[in-house]
């Protein structure tokens, strides 16, 4: 390489790539040369060509960088093209009518480019439009220091910034220089620094250096402005942030005096204002990613230009960020990526800092750090969330995009979650003794769920609460840093790094199927119960698996799981807004109230969430739970299992009531009576059941108070069970003798009571109901079933021997099944009602004879006769262990056979 007397070289060796492009450029200089002499730049710019540059030929130099780190013996593909009497625009124009003539583009190995855009939209100037196929223009901005109007273009896997040389000129009335075509001695006096101000002239191939001080501050490794700092930066303050950048990237220091200039308030005031954050951030992210970000953070700070650059710009933040958190940070920072430090475990740096997109992440987290502790600012729209500082910062300030935005947005919601988790974890593995049963924070499941809870950038989120736990010092480093190293070894050992992207092994479709549930927004979160399940068996990979857990009842712990969840934050949601009864406590417990506080008039509940047909799944879920909740769990749930059932019981709807009652049922299958005792609700139950049983007709149409009193009888017998559990020995205990009074209750209250209310002839269905919970009522009661007899026997009788009995057949039926088990439960004391028995008996078997001559389709007579021939053997089975009973019941058959003979078919002995 050829050196001057000064033993600075004057030429350096192209690669091939450049020196095909060199003559491609010459080539489309020289046919400008020749076609245009004349030319000036486009229409509509508001440079002008100096009538002396309109003489001239057109001179091209290689500028800035290239040159530099051609010297430096570094690659690169991106070169600046300054031309003397062109703007980059015009002279961009012209490579693409260059290599449209015929043979010109093959001449230089290029395809010919395309047909260009016809009609208004082409050739508009729009601020970083394609107004040409493969041309970028980038107007002038002198508001935003943006002083040169310049084009860019890819040639030959190259990208190209084509400018034309220039000057600028201040003017008398602004503050904004204006843009002239000037010489290279000029441009390059304007530049940000003397190693970045020379050129290689592609006519002569030779490097110049008009600044004459480029070769000697590349030996001094120093950074220099070529004229005076203070006028230099003024002009355009982006260049204080390109020198950090370029110190941090060379390893050059900064002259002293272009420091002290860096650092003045006038000119920090004109970067935060003038320069356009877009450009800030461009710059920023060039420091960050590159090979020296510590040492770019580090001029930023000793500077005193923190808050200069990160800031928002856009408004008053309210606060003064914690400027000494920048320098811990940054340096903590620097410890991880370079691993330089011994107490620093290596699985932080290898979990968190792999690869250079998480470590750019990294010292973004350093640069931001100082607005850590900022309090939240309020959003310019009432209904959406406040704004972290931070996160205005990174979106406005050096305008990152949304993807790193929503990182820092990430990091700084889910901070302290992730310092809980992490801590809990810590603890829970150095005293696994000390941690409450079934609460295993460093279980696979746990720190799964975490791991998805944050997402896919949980990496610099766990760095980002790393480095302020650290900062802020609260706990020793030695503790924090084994806190969070525990942490990511205990994530690495279950494999759960990738867990945000694990996939479910059950989709909503398939858990709403094994749940006989309707899709709704429940599926979300109920997915991320599967999701932990199945982060607590990784051995399980079979859906199937995970289906049958789901249906599993009581017996699951995924079935558990999911029940707890659908409790808390589906179904309680849908029912918070109704009032609460107010004898109840909201664990639900009762309350002893006078008589003033419990008269409370019912809330309206029209418009409840939970009456809403699109919420109509929470009743399934609600079913459902119920079911898989075994004994433990409906006592662990039962504060959020009471207030549903009692809002639907208190309803005035009664299909609510209806749906009451069965969730009732199903709770009481599973409430063991401890509980009922101790919460004393088990007379709030009664309260809520008992006024049921007065919804009869007329007030009451006869199918919906059918619809409501068969679901009350199966909750008021679970009620019984539970509340005074049946007797192991013989009754002789007061519970028993409760649980008697109870029933005794039921039977008049619940059967006899609305059977002489609503009489069966007029209301058949509603007695044909009534009647089918008498036989297990009677079985409960047992002989003491007896006391009813002189009530109840005369009632089924008289319903047998109705006149208009065959119009509804099932009514007949319930009857007779009712006197069966009358007899066989109160047998001891059923001769002495015998006549009663066979006076509605005969009757029945009468008529059933007759609808049978006249070809009733109706009547189901064969039904209703073999029950009716059940009773009369059940009655003679009785009759038969007394011997003197048996001679006088052999004569009453006689005289019945005698009065009508067709009884004798129903009469007649068994073999």
């Amino acid at each position: 390489m050829a050196s001057d007397q000064n033993g600075h070289p004057t030429t350096f060796e192209l690669t091939e790539v450049e020196s095909r492009l060199r003559r491609l450029l010459l080539d489309v200089a020289a046919f400008i040369d020749e076609t245009a002499a004349k030319e000036v730049a486009e229409a509509g710019t508001d440079v002008k060509v100096p009538d002396e540059l309109q003489k001239e030929k057109v001179t091209l130099r290689w500028t800035g960088g290239w040159v530099r780190d051609k010297l430096l013996g570094v690659g690169s593909q991106d070169i600046d093209v300054a031309i003397n009497k062109m703007t980059g625009e015009h002279f961009g124009l012209k490579i693409i009518e260059y290599l449209k003539v015929p043979g010109n583009a093959e001449k230089h190995g290029l395809e010919p480019p395309p047909i260009e855009e016809k009609g208004e939209a082409a050739g508009k100037e729009k601020k970083g439009r394609k107004v040409t196929p493969g041309l970028y223009k980038i107007e002038a901005n002198p508001e935003k220091s943006k002083n040169l109007e310049a084009a860019k273009t890819h040639i030959m896997g190259l990208e190209l910034d084509l400018v034309n040389l220039r000057k600028e000129v201040y003017m008398a009335d602004s503050r904004n220089p204006k843009m002239e075509f000037g010489t290279p001695e000029e441009d390059a006096s304007r530049r940000d620094a003397t190693i970045n101000a020379m050129f290689y002239n592609l006519n002569t191939k030779k490097i110049e250096d008009f600044t004459g001080r480029g070769f000697t501050d590349m030996e001094l490794n120093i950074l220099r402005t070529p004229l005076e700092p203070y006028q230099t930066f003024k002009d355009d303050p982006l260049r204080i942030l390109r020198l950090i950048r370029f110190a941090s990237r060379l390893d050059y220091k900064i002259d002293p005096e272009a420091e002290q200039a860096m650092a003045n308030e006038e000119i920090l005031n004109v970067l935060k204002i003038k320069v356009s954050r877009e450009r800030v951030g461009q710059e920023t992210e060039k420091m960050l990613k590159g090979p020296r970000p510590h040492l770019a953070l580090a001029l930023i700070d000793r500077l005193g230009l923190y808050e200069t650059i990160y800031t928002d710009p856009t408004r008053d933040m309210g606060y003064v960020p914690e400027v000494s958190y920048f320098r811990l940070a940054n340096d903590l920072v620097e410890e991880f990526v370079r691993r330089n430090s011994s107490d620093i475990p290596a699985v932080i740096p290898n979990t968190l800092l792999r690869n250079s997109e998480e470590q750019f992440l990294g010292w973004l987290v350093a640069a931001l750090m100082p607005w850590v502790d900022a309090p939240t600012i309020a959003h310019q729209k009432k209904m959406q969330p406040s704004h972290f500082a931070a996160q205005l910062v990174a979106r406005e300030g050096i305008k990152a995009p949304n993807k790193v935005v929503d990182v820092i947005t990430h990091s700084l919601k889910n901070e302290e979650d992730i310092s809980n988790t992490i801590g809990k974890c810590y603890d829970q593995i150095r005293r696994p003794n000390a941690s409450k049963a079934g609460d295993d924070a460093a279980s696979r499941g746990t720190l799964g769920m975490a791991i998805r809870r944050w997402g896919v950038s949980w990496r610099t989120q766990v760095l980002w609460s790393l480095v302020h736990d650290l900062v802020v010092g609260s706990v020793t480093r030695e503790r924090t840093l084994q806190a969070y190293s525990t942490f990511l070894d205990q994530i690495t050992k279950f494999e759960l790094t990738e867990a945000p992207n694990f996939k479910p092994l059950l989709t909503g479709t398939e858990l709403g199927k094994a749940l006989n549930t309707k899709p709704g927004p429940w599926m979300k979160d109920a997915l991320d119960v599967v999701m932990a399940w199945q982060l607590r068996n990784p051995d399980v990979t079979d859906p199937s698996e995970a289906i049958e857990a789901v249906k599993a009842s009581r017996n699951s712990e995924l079935s558990s799981h999911l029940a707890s969840h659908f409790l808390q934050l589906t179904i309680r949601p849908l029912f918070s807004q109704a009032k609460s009864k107010p004898n109840l406590t909201p664990a639900g417990r009762k309350l002893d109230l006078t008589a003033d506080q419990k008269t409370v008039l019912p809330d309206d509940t029209t418009n409840a969430p939970w009456k809403d047909p699109k919420n109509g799944y929470a009743i399934e879920l609600m079913k459902w739970t119920l079911s898989a909740l075994d004994t433990k769990g409906i006592e662990t749930n039962w504060g959020l299992l009471i207030p549903p059932i009692l809002k639907m019981m208190d309803d005035v709807d009664l299909k609510w009531k209806a749906k009451g009652c069965d969730l009732l049922t199903l709770l009481l299958k599973s409430t063991p009576s401890a509980v009922l005792s101790r919460t004393g609700l088990g007379k709030v139950f009664e309260e809520e059941l008992w006024p049921l049983f007065t919804y009869l007709p007329t007030l009451t149409p006869e199918q919906d108070s059918v619809a409501l009193l068969e679901r009350v009888f199966p909750a008021m017998t679970a009620l019984a069970d539970v509340l005074y559990p049946p007797p192991s020995q013989p009754p002789t205990s007061s519970l028993s003798t409760a649980r008697e009074r109870f029933l005794d209750r039921l039977l008049r209250d619940g059967i006899l009571a609305p059977l002489w209310h609503a009489q069966p002839a007029s209301y058949p269905r509603l007695a044909t109901m009534l009647l089918s919970h008498l036989p297990p009522l009677l079985q409960a009661q047992g002989i003491n079933s007896i006391k009813h007899l002189q009530t109840l026997l005369p009632v089924l009788s008289n319903i047998l021997a109705e006149p208009l009995g065959s119009a509804y057949p099932p009514l007949l039926t319930a009857a007779a099944e009712g006197v069966q088990a009358t007899i066989l439960n109160a047998w001891p004391r059923i001769s002495v009602h015998r006549g009663e028995i066979l006076k509605g008996v005969c009757v029945c078997w009468i008529r059933s004879i007759e609808e049978e001559s006249k070809g009733n389709k109706n009547m189901d007579s064969g039904k209703v006769k073999k029950e009716l021939k059940e009773i009369a053997g059940m009655l003679e089975a009785v009759l038969k262990t007394d011997e003197e009973l048996w001679k006088i019941w052999e004569g009453e058959k006689e005289e019945l056979v005698k009065a009508d003979a067709r009884v004798q078919s129903l009469l007649t002995r068994r073999p």
